[in-house]
């Protein structure tokens, strides 16, 4: 599967990968110390929704536009709150959805003066793009490098606390085994941090020996959240996406058991619509 940030933005992968990405941001801001956000695999920061691959897939109509035309509860309005004010920010506040924020840019927002974000990018002309949207920014640096060279690379940071956010774009088939080899090496550098993971569910048995060798890597404190819009198939479009997190807040579990209900009814496309929260590992 390639998953190229620029032709999925916004879709239903994106909608949980970001809900939960401004939720453990806004828990990290509670304390006033600083943090540095990791981007490994950062994209372009910023997607045009009416052009190119965005607009040519079109699977933001079935994500990100769902969210926003639905009415929600009280309280998962007020979960979404941060991450959905940015998008409506970089599209003017006009209601009109046109442009989507990704990963960095949604941290970018939602960071204080006192932290910092690194972002790392592959592909030459996306980081190009990347560092002109963050240009003259001091609170950002942006470097043109393989993701999981970034990821051990990076951490610990000078920072006392940091969120690593894992985003690989799964164009190789040993995408997993890069994965589960890349946390660990980050972990036993920085064995604090906060670590959030974005990955395609569309064959179990894949995502089973991933969270098999996570089982039993010796790293405390993992757990996952799934969300399915529809029954995955590994020779299907994506129906389903997971997170795997080492170090995440106390209260995203509590956080989970109201969004993602709802997340899942909103974004339903046909049977075997569902969701899940669990851990790997204990304390």
């Amino acid at each position: 599967m390639n998953y190229r940030h620029a032709f999925h933005a916004g879709n239903i992968g994106d909608v949980l990968k970001h809900a939960v990405l401004a939720r453990i941001l806004t828990y990290l801001k509670t304390k006033d110390t600083p943090f540095r956000v990791i981007d490994t695999h950062a994209g372009l920061g910023l997607y045009d929704l009416t052009k190119g691959d965005a607009q040519r897939t079109g699977e933001w109509k079935q994500g990100i536009a769902r969210v926003l035309e639905t009415p929600q509860p009280p309280k998962v309005a007020e979960l979404l709150a941060p991450w959905l004010d940015v998008v409506r920010e970089v599209n003017g506040g006009s209601g009109k959805l046109t442009l989507y924020p990704g990963s960095p840019l949604l941290a970018r927002k939602l960071m204080r003066d006192q932290d910092r974000l690194t972002a790392t990018e592959l592909h030459p002309l996306d980081a190009a793009k990347l560092a002109e949207l963050f240009a003259g920014d001091y609170h950002t640096k942006v470097i043109e490098l393989d993701g999981w060279h970034a990821i051990k690379s990076f951490v610990p940071p000078k920072e006392t606390r940091a969120l690593v956010v894992v985003d690989p774009p799964f164009e190789e088939q040993n995408e997993f085994e890069h994965l589960a080899s890349g946390l660990y090496k980050a972990w036993r550098r920085f064995g604090t941090g906060v670590y959030m993971a974005w990955y395609p569910i569309k064959d179990r048995k894949l995502v089973k020996r991933f969270y098999d060798a996570m089982s039993v890597s010796g790293i405390p404190r993992i757990s996952v959240a799934e969300h399915f819009a529809g029954r995955p198939g590994a020779d299907k479009p994506m129906a389903g996406s997971g997170l795997i997190m080492i170090n995440a807040p106390w209260v995203l579990r509590s956080e989970l058991q109201t969004l993602l209900p709802w997340l899942t009814e909103t974004l339903q496309q046909g049977r075997g619509a569902e969701w899940k929260v669990f851990d790997l590992t204990g304390e």
